[in-house]
């Protein structure tokens, strides 16, 4: 996993109180949010979760830990990036289907 998170991505210090934000099953799904955190400017850190196989087969995770003082902008920034579009966010183009039956033909000169 440490290969996937760039080493000049900006971290949080280790030393400074760090809180959970996210927390997934899905690497890609974490990747994102991190994407998602580092546009906004919040420094976070991408952990494994693995537990020992041999005891809890398929559990694990990753999660993505921010400054304490990050935690808030954090949570509401992956909050709002859980809602689902309204109806009318819609950005999607309208188009007019056109009826599949054949044109009529031309009129034929006598």
């Amino acid at each position: 996993m440490a290969d996937l998170v760039n080493a000049s991505t900006p971290r949080p210090n280790p030393n400074e109180k760090l809180v959970k934000v996210f927390d997934s099953e899905q690497e890609t799904e974490a990747l994102v949010v991190k994407g998602l955190l580092d546009s906004e400017g919040i420094e976070s850190d991408l952990t494994s979760a693995m537990m020992v196989q041999d005891a809890f087969p398929g559990l694990g995770g990753t999660i993505i830990l921010v400054r304490e003082e990050d935690a808030e902008a954090a949570k509401r920034l992956i909050a709002d990036y859980k809602q689902p579009l309204s109806p009318n966010d819609d950005e999607t183009a309208e188009i007019e289907i056109a009826s599949m039956e054949e044109p009529p033909e031309p009129p034929q000169k006598p």
